[in-house]
């Protein structure tokens, strides 16, 4: 299992593999983000990955820039640490 860091929150949490994104995961752990389409298209859910890998089940729409991820598409390969905007 892979390390899930939220540096915004200093919570570290294990990434459950039943997850089927981070995004899935965060809301089961209760930290809030933002989100709309759930499906790689609209981009609301990008965030920064501070260090680590991620995989994307399917690859996103949306435009990502080097460094963020979004969280409805991605799963862990490693530990990772994510910085995740305020709203």
């Amino acid at each position: 299992m892979s390390k899930v860091t939220v540096v915004n929150t200093d919570q570290s949490l294990e990434f459950d593999s039943d997850q089927p994104n981070l995004l899935t995961f965060l809301e089961k752990n209760k930290i809030q983000t933002q989100f709309h389409c759930r499906e790689g298209f609209c981009g609301a859910c990008r965030c920064k990955l501070v260090s680590g890998k991620v995989d994307y089940q399917k690859e996103p729409l949306a435009f990502v820039r080097k460094g963020e991820i979004l969280l409805c598409c991605a799963t862990p390969v490693e530990d990772i640490e994510i910085d995740i905007p305020k709203f």
